[in-house]
């Protein structure tokens, strides 16, 4: 089976690929697939941005397309960066460390640090049928970053139970526990469902 990606993150592309692969699910990114265009995230929740993004890929190559929408809600900020994570100073060329940056600003002094990761992942078929799934990671904002591996907020959010930032954690520990791994987990096995249904 073939999926279109909404997507030309290459992080997001590589997480996903590590757990629908082996399902034999063939993974192409939108600019794989010739789909050059950046779909205005206007939905107020992670949801409605992940179904846009599908929605506009299945639309441009008439093929299955699945999103993710993604961010961090921290407490302390009313849930904010939330769906403003990834522009989140206000300004989209921004970035990561001036995101974070901001971040840590707003939070200085603030002792109360408990945050998560969400992760809504949209599936559009052409024949209209919609897959949804979401998954989260909860854990606080540390003082200062750490870790090199991951991307965005990784290297500043500490999982529950954990002593290391998720930019600290190798690429298997992340998918085990992380937001996404567990909203494409929870995505391959309605996948699955769905796929048998139709035999």
């Amino acid at each position: 089976m073939k999926l279109i990606l909404a997507s030309n993150n290459a992080h997001k592309a590589r997480e996903f690929r590590e757990i629908l692969e082996p399902m034999g699910i063939e993974l192409v990114t939108q600019g794989e697939a010739g789909c050059n265009f950046e779909v205005d995230e206007t939905g107020e929740t992670f949801e409605a941005n992940a179904f846009l993004k599908a929605e506009a890929a299945m639309k441009a190559t008439g093929e299955a397309a699945v999103s993710d929408d993604s961010g961090l809600e921290v407490d302390a900020l009313g849930g904010a960066p939330g769906v403003h994570s990834a522009r989140y100073t206000g300004r989209h060329e921004d970035s990561d460390a001036d995101r974070r940056a901001l971040l840590m600003k707003n939070l200085a002094g603030v002792e109360q640090r408990a945050a998560r990761f969400v992760s809504a992942i949209c599936c559009v078929f052409p024949n209209g049928d919609v897959i949804n799934a979401r998954g989260t990671c909860e854990g606080r904002i540390a003082e200062y970053e750490k870790g090199e591996n991951g991307f965005g907020y990784d290297c500043m959010f500490i999982p529950e139970g954990e002593g290391r930032t998720m930019a600290e954690l190798s690429a298997e520990e992340k998918n085990a526990i992380s937001h996404r791994g567990s909203a494409l987990r929870e995505f391959a096995r309605l996948l699955k469902e769905y796929n048998n249904a139709d035999k």
